[in-house]
């Protein structure tokens, strides 16, 4: 409504400027005077702005420098690498590749490198050869019967509803001609994700897709799910890191009659899942869900989804581990400072763990657990270039997932109105009229164009660091500047060695 209203007033203001020209020589100011008196009588006796009673006409301009804020910040007061949540140099980025345009930077670096938290990484004056393909992490444990073998740069979890049906559309063709993996987000599974891509089912707090009617989990319904062929592995999100704590929020501007059939749920009312999952209460509950699901599946990949809160809970989850012998093939860590379409502000700002440290803490508890070799951490914050992607490797993870990174390559501009249901470029919306401007068939090579370049960039990177294969890398190949200092990350994090949280040595795992 809020957009209709601003190109309305935009219309009106061109309308107003032709008619004044048109009419000038004849009726002087006699025209605009009039609009001005009626517009100034209606700002005096509205009851809603003090602003507009107080100050007729004058008072509207309050409201429409409000309404181009946004827009006036982005492309005229924002510099190159200010700009947030994603600046203009990660977005331009994205643009680039995924338009095939020009790649290099004139002139040398922008950023300060002197500046707290800067970081670089380490090369070497004998690099490897760059490798001809990129290489592949192969996810599933001694119970998975169905293992998969992911890029280690995919699509992360966004939902039908959150996203247009053209940009799940745009997102499963370009994940099929990439040969990566697109995770649905916690909305199900549509018609529009099954266009041959690789999928990554989630199942949220809310169960969608696999639900009873009063909102539990059904096995049935699951079972079905994740038979689908395209379906190769299964995501439980315990929380992510936009809103850890709080259910997803698919405000009811977005809800229709088509989202609310493959939610389950009633159409035109938001729909708030619940902060917990219902069918688990703890550890082992957890873990034996993980099983299963497993069964049911018939053997697929499963895994969890988290942003760390409470360091105990994820301690006692894996010691849960050693003494089951139940283990999810795969743990996806996200960071507080993870995105979302809607989200309440004081989760979005204070709660969770960010990204560097979340991650680091559950590659340590696994490593001192002796649980790393067999389960694979995949990561998604703000994995937007080849150097995020190389870090997050160095850091301890396996694969890395991109959200806003593959909203960009869609055409997203950061209006930051993913939650109104008017996302100017069509990918956060379902309003048919903003929708079209997103044409699929353009957008999904942009998608698949952003993943190729960007992991063939990671390619370079990786050969000037002399490695040779992925477990080459570590935490003394990353640099951050740390007040006046410079510290490598293993100085900073120590790598904690297998099997050292144990309290029995006797009970490392073979």
């Amino acid at each position: 409504m809020k957009e209709a209203i601003r190109f309305t007033f935009i219309a009106l203001i061109i309308v107003l400027i032709i008619i004044s020209t048109v009419m000038w020589p004849i009726y002087g100011f006699s025209i605009i005077g009039v609009l001005i008196f009626a517009i100034g009588l209606n700002d005096l006796f509205q009851k809603k702005h003090a602003i507009l009673r107080n100050f007729p006409v004058l008072g509207n301009m309050r409201f429409l420098l409000e309404m181009i804020a946004p827009e006036l910040h982005q492309y005229f007061i924002e510099s190159d690498t200010d700009g947030k949540p994603i600046d203009r140099n990660h977005r331009t980025y994205v643009y680039t590749r995924a338009k095939l345009g020009k790649e290099t930077h004139p002139f040398g670096t922008e950023l300060n490198v002197e500046a707290e938290n800067y970081k670089w990484m380490q090369h070497s004056i004998y690099p490897s050869p760059i490798l001809k393909e990129a290489p592949r992490q192969v996810v599933g444990g001694k119970e998975c019967t169905q293992p998969y073998s992911a890029s280690i740069f995919n699509i992360s979890a966004m939902s039908f509803g959150a996203l247009s049906k053209n940009a799940v559309m745009a997102l499963n063709l370009g994940a099929k001609a990439g040969n990566f993996f697109h995770d649905t987000g916690e909305g199900g599974i549509s018609d529009y994700h099954l266009k041959g891509g690789d999928l990554v089912y989630e199942v949220g707090t809310g169960y969608f897709g696999c639900r009873t009617e009063d909102g539990n989990f059904s096995p049935e319904e699951f079972k079905k799910k994740a038979a689908i062929p395209e379906v190769k592995m299964i995501e439980i999100k315990i929380s992510q890191g936009a809103k850890p704590g709080h259910g997803g929020v698919l405000p009811a501007a977005k809800n229709n009659e088509e989202i609310a059939k493959i939610r389950g749920v009633k159409p035109h009312t938001a729909v708030i899942s619940p902060p917990g999952h219902t069918a688990f209460s703890d550890a082992e509950g957890l873990l034996r869900f993980i099983q299963e699901m497993r069964e049911l599946s018939g053997g697929k990949p499963i895994g969890f989804k988290l942003c760390i809160g409470s360091k105990d809970e994820f301690s006692e989850i894996c010691k849960k581990m050693v003494e089951t012998g139940i283990k999810p093939d795969f743990i996806t860590v996200d960071g507080a400072e993870g995105g979302t379409g809607a989200a309440p502000i004081d989760f979005t700002n204070y709660v969770g763990m960010p990204w560097e440290k979340g991650l680091i803490f559950v590659v340590d508890t696994l490593n001192g657990y002796d649980l790393k070799k067999d389960i694979k951490v995949i990561t998604a914050t703000k994995i937007i270039t080849a150097f995020d992607i190389l870090k997050a490797l160095c850091m301890g993870a396996d694969i890395c997932n991109s959200a806003r990174g593959m909203m960009f390559a869609l055409g997203c501009i950061q209006a930051l109105r993913c939650d109104t249901n008017e996302c100017p470029t069509g990918v956060t919306t379902n309003n048919p009229g903003l929708m079209r401007g997103l044409v699929v068939e353009d957008k999904r090579k942009r998608v698949k164009n952003y993943h190729e370049k960007t992991v063939a960039e990671f390619l370079e990177l990786f050969a000037a660091t002399g490695c040779k294969k992925l477990s080459d890398l570590n935490r003394s190949f990353i640099f951050k500047q740390v007040e006046t200092d410079t510290k490598c990350y293993e100085d900073l994090y120590p790598t904690v060695q297998e099997g050292s949280l144990l309290e029995n040595k006797s009970e490392l795992i073979n």
